[in-house]
């Protein structure tokens, strides 16, 4: 496999995910590029041929200096973490900075120099909530919401979907 790989496309989708955990609710909408499931095994991302190839394997394989040829918006993934919850700013910082675990979890490599990974959190404060809690339920909504795009999505002219290839 060699770098010239790295132009592929692949969609992912735009989803919601909720979990409801007493006093709060989150939601999280995610824009998806590559993925993997629960189970570690990749819903999306790289292929050669028909199979999918792990991408730490390929950056691996790449001369020392040399970078993907991919821009840096056709590989994010940008999202929104609304909770119910009382937030102060700082509460609200953190609570997206915690969604971003949720992020690492279904996308490796993430946060790379080659893309633009942003979590948003908001809260509309009509309900007392610990900062951990909302921040913990947060991730595991950032997760689902990026395994839900990636299996939701469709074709979209010459990116293909995670359906067109399991058919």
């Amino acid at each position: 496999v060699t770098p010239a790989i790295l132009v592929q496309q692949w969609i992912g989708g735009i989803t919601p995910a909720a979990l409801v955990a007493v006093p709060m609710f989150i939601l999280a909408a995610e824009i998806m590029t590559r993925g993997q499931a629960e189970d570690g095994s990749i819903l999306a991302g790289l292929r050669d041929g028909e199979r999918f190839v792990g991408l730490l394997n390929v950056l691996g394989s790449m001369p020392r200096g040399a970078a993907p040829a991919a821009d840096a918006t056709e590989n994010t993934v940008i999202g929104v973490v609304a909770t119910n919850a009382r937030l102060t700013k700082e509460s609200a910082n953190k609570v997206a900075q915690m969604a971003h675990d949720g992020l690492a979890r279904a996308v490796r490599p993430s946060h790379t120099m080659y893309d633009g990974d942003t979590i948003f959190s908001l809260a509309t404060g009509t309900q007392e909530a610990d900062t951990t809690v909302v921040g913990a339920f947060a991730a595991e909504v950032v997760a689902q919401a990026i395994r839900n795009g990636v299996l939701a999505a469709t074709s979209l002219g010459d990116v293909r979907s995670l359906h067109e290839f399991a058919h």
